[in-house]
């Protein structure tokens, strides 16, 4: 527990609106993002994209209302078209940006207004529209409830993970404002009636603070019990003390605050919130620090996968004299792409295809140029391939595609078209560019049960670049855990044998490749798995470096202490 609110604490501090909404964005290239873990304060993102509205939102309406007082227009329809107008550009925006780029449309602050100014548009003519005669006591019970069955359908069946928010949040905001034309029905039947009463009352009095305790309480527990979701039991316990937590904030914080004059609500708010700003500063400027001594990967000291070498002295490393590194504050953060600065841009091949390229240190003197393509996984290798291109004067090219390794289909996710035509584009590129080599994976799903397999749409991919007269450097892939390596060593501790794994579960004896037919002349093999895992453990540190930083990608410091091998590989080609 004790990393696992240090590793935080950047996330309370960058949880204040409306930065929030921006270190909530996904990291262009950071496609092992999926695999981080979630922050206690993650849900905050939500409130800054509010504090944004009550900031802009008073001055647009302002901004209207002395138009409208200079040209004598009428405030209402005026502010009615400029909500349809900037409502409607906004939903515009967000249905394009889902289909494009889903994850950064969730947390875009401009793919959210729209929902905001429908708001608004209802809030200027609700009164108009509920004295209808149209809206009779039956057609208000069957849109109150219409509404409420509408939004709790919309959490059970729509994949808010994928499809939000595009044309799929209109679900659940008309729900609402169906619920609200549907008012008071008069209706015996009419919803209104439970949503009255006085235990929904009760919640939607708690409804606030409940949203703000139920997801760190939820977290904190899975974090606790080391599982990825909760039985029955567990989930009854955490909504429990969600509740209880959320009335105590009800009763001594919101109505005593509501219950204040003006100014001292606000001194006392601006009390608090400092206070929360200047603990949660305190608290990561410290773990930042502990954690900023610089360590050089492969020293003595930290030797990495040079510690699996026969020839090493094990005898000389003691961890209880030598920090690991990355900590366990720096270790999420620390993959390969941050290692090295790419200049990046779309090809012209399409297919979302964008490549990226570091030039050698060198340039005028440069003679090699190689390309590391694929998933993230392929990636990771950037950050050896690095110290090999600034030791030998070489030129970088990167192309990436989460959970789409190099192939001529997809095989991480079935007949994922956009990553099938990703690799077409790939292949495409590479014959234009002809590098003097390519850098991919050789095998894939190296996880307990052993799966770990050389697909036949890789042998493909190579015979095609083999036509090409392009090599092919092939690196073994590394293992997939269980569980999140960071998280595991932060609450077992270093070298605690939960935190590792038997290496006879994850690979066989003789690497996949080897008993797959076709493989072509061109590829070389470089097999890390000796330089991962010694006999009999895949461990989560070696050398006094930390292997993982999550569950199944490596940190890009060890990955910097696998270049010898990449080295070795790369010699074999006549180099």
């Amino acid at each position: 527990m004790h990393f696992y609110n240090h590793h935080r604490a950047h996330s309370a501090i960058g949880g204040q609106p409306p930065v929030t909404r921006l270190t909530n964005l996904p990291g262009h290239h950071n496609y092992a993002a999926r695999d981080n873990a979630a922050s206690i304060v993650q849900h905050f993102w939500s409130l800054s994209i509010q504090g944004q509205f009550y900031l802009l939102a008073p001055l647009v309406v302002a901004g209207v209302a002395i138009a409208t007082r200079r040209d004598g227009a009428d405030l209402h329809r005026r502010l009615t078209g400029t909500l349809l107008a900037v409502g409607g550009a906004s939903f515009a925006y967000s249905v394009y940006l889902t289909l494009v780029n889903q994850p950064l449309a969730y947390f875009h602050s401009a793919t959210r207004i729209w929902e905001f100014a429908l708001g608004g548009l209802l809030a200027l003519w609700i009164s108009r529209i509920e004295d209808r005669p149209e809206l009779t006591p039956g057609t208000r019970a069957v849109l109150g409830w219409g509404g409420v069955v509408a939004l709790v359908s919309c959490g059970i069946l729509l994949q808010v993970d994928r499809a939000f928010p595009g044309w799929a949040a209109l679900w659940p905001t008309l729900a609402a404002a169906m619920v609200l034309v549907a008012g008071r029905s008069g209706h015996r039947f009419g919803v209104d009636h439970l949503l009255s009463g006085r235990v929904l009352r009760t919640i939607g009095d708690l409804s606030f603070p409940l949203y703000l305790w139920h997801w760190p309480i939820l977290t904190l527990t899975l974090v606790r019990t080391g599982q990825d979701r909760l039985d029955l039991e567990q989930g009854a316990a955490v909504i429990g003390v969600s509740f209880v937590l959320a009335w105590l904030t009800h009763r001594f914080v919101e109505q005593r605050v509501a219950a204040l004059d003006v100014r001292r609500a606000l001194r006392t708010g601006g009390v608090l919130a400092l206070t929360v700003l200047v603990a949660a500063g305190s608290w990561y400027g410290l773990a930042a620090a502990r954690a900023s001594t610089p360590v050089l990967a492969g020293s003595p000291s930290h030797p990495g996968t040079g510690a699996l070498s026969p020839q090493f002295d094990l005898a000389s490393l003691d961890p209880a004299d030598a920090e690991l590194t990355p900590s366990l504050v720096q270790a999420p953060d620390d993959w390969s792409y941050h290692r090295t600065s790419w200049d990046c841009g779309p090809s012209e091949h399409g297919a979302d295809l964008e490549v990226c390229t570091v030039p050698a240190p060198d340039p005028e003197t440069s003679e090699r140029t190689v390309a590391v393509v694929g998933d993230s996984h392929a990636q990771q290798y950037a950050a050896a391939l690095a110290v090999i291109a600034e030791q030998r004067n070489w030129s970088m090219v990167g192309m990436f595609r989460g959970a789409c390794p190099m192939s001529v289909r997809s095989e991480t996710v079935a007949d994922d078209q956009g990553c099938t035509d990703w690799n077409a584009a790939v292949h495409d590129q590479l014959v234009e560019m002809h590098p003097d080599a390519v850098l991919t994976l050789a095998s894939r799903d190296v996880r307990p049960g052993l799966h770990e397999q050389t697909p036949e749409g890789f042998v493909q991919a190579w015979q095609r670049l083999d036509a090409a007269g392009i090599p092919v450097v092939a690196v073994r892939d590394n293992p997939r855990f269980d569980f999140n390596v960071v998280d595991c060593v932060a609450t077992q501790g270093r070298g605690a044998p939960d935190c590792d794994v038997d290496r006879h579960t994850l690979y066989q004896p003789y690497p996949p490749w080897s008993v797959v037919p076709g493989v072509p002349p061109n590829v070389v093999f470089a097999d890390v798995s000796d330089g991962i895992c010694d006999p009999a453990l895949c461990r989560s540190e070696v050398g006094n470096v930390l292997v993982y930083m999550d569950d199944n990608h490596l940190t890009a410091t060890y990955a910097e202490t696998l270049a010898p091998t990449l080295a070795t590989a790369f010699d074999h080609l006549g180099w």
